[in-house]
């Protein structure tokens, strides 16, 4: 079956077909580094990741590469306990997502560009924008000329003549339509322009600006406009066009708008061939979760509480372009899911490699139900990275090993193998899930080696004729969770 995506510019479902057959340019926009990331960020984070698994699955070369936004009025507004300056609080931030990112298994990008590393190549792009007519200097402020853009509108239907004004307001004086955004901003930051971003212990208004960051320009002294800087780092690490651009729904207008004519504009070709938007996460108020909002719970929060295999499940449980609710209730959905497939792991290792294995032992369902997971995986995994489908197929599988398990004595290994298999190809390698390790739960072996330890305990005091103290040992695993099974080979377990 081939990769069919959803693309934002055409609103079809179209055959994913990359500019070079074998590598594929992946473009996410990144954070701005004024806030804790939180599970809405993590969402994007997430399903990026896992069409980057999935890409590579196929074989692919992925060069997949997220910015930070270092420079903006929000992280002004930040200056005080979160550091001295703007760049100070933005390098706390930078380091405390990465870190979120690591705990969430995401693979690393190629690179990780930041704003302030590209303020050369920004310039640049602003003049070549200038030199072909498609943007203005005002004032010592540049600003895109989105009359001289046909195509704009495209991604976002937006009619040009109903557009509400884009910036401040102060700035409108100095467009030549109001809809005119902003490639260079003039001057200082005016301690208006982060008031509303405060916070209550942050530095006063006046005194954060002051060590807000400029730079030197043909235009003079400013800082560059919002849109601007993901076309310039895009251009920079990847190409000029790129197969797959990704973003928060959120971000269609203005934001991906302005990238599509300020990158076309300047280079006459076509800025990404595919849109991918990742739709968002709402809170059990049904308003979307935000940092401006303060509804949110931050990564490392929901990871402390329910560990990282949960997170992602609960993450992955809702294709990306559908909404997703997070809830007592779905968080609790996610966990049981993970508990069943984790179990189903857990059941399939432990037949495996017990002496029930056996290599001429065949069941036909066992293979027929491993093989249909794999097609039904890949068959989700194509139509749009459709992951609340690839959950469902690895749970059907789950629920086939536990009848073999349940049902026979002699076990099939080959089928067994290739479930343990799949769970960790598809389960591990594509959806990022951690099956048999200490990632959520503590050491397994160390767990292992306490049952046996005191089921050698419960042996002896068999043995020594203390069969209410055996059996109390007994029920005492059970609580734990430890099915214990006195088999005609001996005593078997397993984690329930």
């Amino acid at each position: 079956m081939t990769l069919r995506v959803t693309n934002s510019l055409t609103g079809e479902r179209e055959a994913f077909e990359p500019a070079d057959p074998d590598s594929v340019l992946v473009y996410y926009c990144g954070l701005t580094t004024s806030d804790p990331a939180h599970l809405g960020h993590a969402r994007g984070w997430a399903h990026v990741d896992v069409m980057h698994r999935w890409l590579e699955w196929h074989g692919y070369d992925v060069r997949h590469v997220e910015n930070f936004t270092d420079i903006n009025e929000k992280i002004i507004a930040r200056v005080g306990p979160d550091g001295e300056t703007e760049q100070a609080v933005a390098e706390s931030y930078i380091q405390d997502i990465i870190e979120d990112m690591r705990s969430l298994n995401l693979l690393r990008a190629e690179v990780y560009p930041r704003v302030s590393e590209h303020i050369p190549e920004i310039i640049d792009l602003i003049e070549r924008l200038i030199d072909r007519g498609y943007a203005y200097e005002s004032n010592g402020s540049v600003y895109f000329a989105v009359s001289e853009f046909a195509a704009y509108g495209k991604l976002s239907n937006q009619d040009l003549d109903e557009l509400e004004a884009q910036g401040a307001d102060d700035d409108q004086s100095e467009k030549r339509h109001p809809a005119d955004f902003a490639l260079w901003k003039g001057g200082p930051v005016s301690p208006d322009a982060i008031s509303e971003h405060q916070h209550s212990d942050a530095a006063p208004p006046e005194e954060a600006v002051t060590t807000a960051l400029t730079w030197d320009s043909p235009w003079g002294a400013g800082r560059p406009g919002w849109h601007i800087e993901c076309s310039a780092m895009s251009m920079t690490h990847l190409d000029e066009t790129i197969d797959i651009h990704v973003g928060g729904q959120d971000l269609v207008f203005p934001h991906h708008e302005n990238e599509i004519a300020q990158s076309e504009a300047a280079t006459g070709q076509t800025f990404a061939r595919y849109w991918l938007h990742v739709n968002l996460l709402d809170a059990p108020d049904d308003e979307k979760m935000s940092s401006s909002l303060g509804n949110f719970e931050t990564v490392s929060e929901a990871i402390e509480a329910y560990g990282v295999n949960v997170v992602r499940t609960f993450l992955l449980s809702t294709a990306y372009y559908n909404d997703a609710t997070y809830s007592p209730e779905t968080v609790a959905e996610a966990e049981k899911r993970w508990e069943r497939l984790e179990r189903g792991y857990e059941h399939a290792i432990a037949a495996l490699d017990s002496t029930q294995a056996a290599s001429k032992a065949v069941d036909e369902s066992l293979r027929t139900a491993v093989e249909t997971t794999r097609s039904d995986f890949i068959e989700a995994l194509d139509d749009d990275f459709n992951t609340r489908g690839g959950l469902a197929a690895l749970l059907a599988l789950v629920t086939a090993v536990n009848s073999h398990v349940e049902e026979n004595h002699t076990y099939d290994y080959r089928g067994l193998r290739r479930a343990v298999e799949t769970f960790e190809e598809f389960g591990g390698t594509v959806l990022g899930l951690s099956f048999g390790t200490a990632a959520d739960d503590g050491d397994v072996s160390v767990a292992e080696d306490l049952v046996d330890l005191v089921l050698d305990i419960r042996e002896r005091e068999r043995a020594d004729g203390n069969y209410d103290r055996a059996d109390q040992l007994r029920d005492d695993l059970e609580a734990l969770g430890i099915e214990v099974q006195d088999t005609a080979d001996g005593v078997t377990y397993r984690f329930e």
